[in-house]
């Protein structure tokens, strides 16, 4: 019994041998297992490699097989002279790379363009590394101090005051736009069939002015004084830096725990005074360029990275407002993020260029550029308020629920705890809106800005470089700008995405 069941166990022959397994790893595994696993596959594989047969290559020859480098002029670029079927003209390029980058700006002035963009790099790269120490200190230097440094050096001009002088020039405009508003409506009552209605309403608004008027009084006159002086400037910058550092002294708790607030605020103002003696701008500054003629590259960074940095906190504060307990802030929030998301960004350059000086005083001039910039920065705000909205809805309520069972009041809970929560989760989709702001800017063109594509349209009419193939050379190269800045864009936002999602990765 137990031969026999120990027989019936045992093979009486070898097994044959199996066939070896397919390779998976090298460059022929890679073809075996992914592209040619399935039928399915094979025909994806024919067609990408048709694909790329029908239109990689053919970039490939135009951009560098067939395209000339050297020349003068578009003689250089015409196929009977070349001896061969001429493809990308980047002698062309070479010629015109000044405009493609600073418009029409002074050649003796561009200097200070190079100026600017090496400091946002140098500003720029270290808040890209995670490693990097001194963050907050950086990160004040490039969104506030950089801001106003690249205006006087891409515009020029000096100041004629400072804090004092400019808070009492913006209470004055106040005062007297309120005032001009009231008289309009006295006016109005003349011929108008309500005209008690108008008269008493115009003589309310006038007499708020008066008492505005009376209220400002004492700056007004202290402004004055100032002005008066040998040295209006350097006054006005000693009495701002007196009073916002007392200010900031007695806020931060006076003596027992308001001393790193003064020491701030004196080496901020210590620095403010270091930029306006280097740049002389109590002496009237660098010379100024009309932002008319600024153009190309420069214009197209203008406007993406002051959209990028001005649309981000709007975004927040809108999203924030919208999902308020408070009925006005939310109606607010709700009205402006539909309105600005239902017109077209066509629609708001027009309107912020010819419409936006209908509706500011007539003694305050707002500059083109800067209007564009008020509208783009207005308009991608909207759309990241949504982007951020979902982020904050993807939040576990448990999250605010533990915040507030600890005793953090509501701006602590969120700007602690829920918003950069938010934040993370939705990197993705607020690169993406970065990326269609950069792109984006070449519509300014329609509203007589010229960016990149603007320059490039314009060095069309050049007829020294009027060839077959000058506008698709023109055009490949403002092509490969726009991808080299929205690729790099994308993968940082890759590398910060799982950079802050570690603790998400088995």
């Amino acid at each position: 019994m137990t031969d026999m069941a120990a027989s019936s166990f045992v093979r009486q022959d070898l097994v044959p041998e199996r066939p070896a397994p397919a390779k998976t790893t090298g460059f022929i595994g890679l073809v075996r297992s992914r592209l040619l696993s399935s039928p399915g596959n094979i025909l994806l594989t024919i067609l990408g490699l048709l694909l790329v047969w029908y239109t990689v290559i053919p970039a490939f020859r135009f951009l560098l097989v067939d395209a000339v480098w050297t020349g003068k002029d578009r003689t250089a670029c015409l196929a009977e002279n070349a001896g061969h079927a001429v493809g990308a003209c980047w002698p062309y390029i070479q010629a015109k790379l000044a405009q493609l980058i600073y418009g029409f700006y002074p050649e003796a002035q561009r200097w200070r363009v190079n100026l600017t963009f090496l400091l946002a790099a140098i500003l720029l790269l270290p808040l890209l590394v995670p490693r990097l120490p001194a963050k907050g200190v950086n990160s004040g230097l490039f969104f506030f101090a950089f801001p106003a440094v690249a205006l006087f050096l891409l515009h020029g001009g000096g100041i004629a005051g400072f804090g004092v002088s400019w808070t009492a020039g913006l209470l004055q405009l106040f005062d007297e736009s309120i005032g001009g508003a009231g008289q309009l409506l006295v006016n109005l009552s003349k011929t108008s069939a309500i005209a008690p209605l108008f008269w008493g309403l115009g003589k309310l608004i006038v007499l708020i002015g008066l008492l505005i008027h009376w209220l400002i009084y004492p700056l007004s006159w202290l402004r004055d004084q100032m002005q008066a002086s040998s040295q209006p400037v350097w006054v006005d910058f000693l009495v701002t830096a007196v009073i916002v550092s007392a200010v900031l002294f007695v806020l931060g708790g006076g003596v027992r725990t308001g001393r790193r607030a003064l020491i701030g605020s004196l080496a901020t103002f210590a620095g403010i005074a270091v930029v306006i003696k280097l740049m002389g701008l109590d002496r009237g500054g660098l010379p100024i360029v009309d932002t008319r003629l600024w153009g190309g590259l420069l214009v197209t960074l203008v406007i993406a990275i002051t959209g990028i940095v001005a649309s981000m906190p709007i975004g927040i504060a809108l999203a924030l407002g919208r999902r308020s307990s408070i009925p006005l802030i939310r109606i607010f929030s709700i009205t402006f993020i539909e309105f600005w998301r239902g017109v077209p960004l066509i629609t708001v350059l027009f309107f912020a260029t010819y419409m936006l000086p209908l509706f500011v005083p007539g003694n305050f001039a707002v500059d083109g550029l800067m209007r564009a910039l008020i509208g783009v920065a207005l308009f991608t705000g909207a759309y990241l308020a949504e982007v951020i909205r979902g982020g904050l809805a993807a939040v576990p309520r448990g999250q605010p629920e533990a915040a507030s069972a600890l005793g953090l009041s509501w701006w602590k809970t969120t700007s602690l705890i829920v918003l950069p929560q938010a934040l993370r989760y939705v990197i993705p989709g607020i690169v993406n809106t970065f990326i269609g702001l950069f792109k984006d800017t070449s519509l300014v063109s329609i509203v007589a800005l010229f960016d990149l594509l603007g320059s490039l349209r314009a060095s069309f009419a050049d007829p020294v470089w009027t060839t077959p193939t000058t506008a698709f050379t023109g055009f490949a190269f403002a092509g490969l700008i726009y991808f080299v800045f929205c690729f790099g864009m994308s993968r940082y936002s890759l590398f910060v995405e799982n950079r802050l999602n570690a603790h998400r990765r088995h």
